[in-house]
């Protein structure tokens, strides 16, 4: 499921491109593909607000992940988790990278799925396992070139 804050609808009206980035990183890692999850396109002050309440991080980031983990009892799909993304950073970020903002925040759903499905870049070694899969996946987008801009 992908849920558009009304800011940015006309924007991403379209979204079979952040689902695109969202399954081939599933398929890339062999996850289950009937998993699902939620993406949030929304603003700087939702992202600021959660990473200093859930992570203590006093400050605006471009994407956040929250794994759950879960099965639906009912279907039993497998339920990974939120990940939520705010574009007035992503459109920043793909400024300063120049390339399109639709790239950029396929980069942060690739990113933010790895991260429901265990990945970290908090160690080298996590880090370096991360970024290999993620460039696996942005490859096969077609967007190999477009890399994580880290401060």
């Amino acid at each position: 499921m992908i849920h558009i804050d009304q800011r940015h609808a006309a924007r991403f009206s379209d979204t079979s491109l952040l689902e695109r980035a969202a399954v081939l990183t599933l398929e890339t890692e062999s996850a289950d593909l009937d998993s699902a999850l939620t993406i949030v396109l929304t603003d700087d002050a939702q992202l600021h607000e959660l990473n200093r309440d859930y992570l203590g991080v006093d400050a605006p980031t471009d994407v956040l992940s929250f794994p759950a983990d879960e099965e639906d009892p009912e279907t039993g799909i497998r339920y990974l988790g939120d990940i939520l993304i705010s574009i007035p950073r992503a459109k920043k970020q793909a400024k300063a990278a120049g390339h399109p903002l639709e790239a950029e925040v396929q980069l942060l759903v690739v990113h933010g799925t790895l991260h429901l499905l265990g990945h970290d870049h908090a160690k080298a070694r996590e880090k370096a396992r991360m970024w290999k899969a993620q460039a696996e996946v942005m490859s096969k987008l077609g967007l190999g070139h477009i890399k994580v801009q880290e401060s």
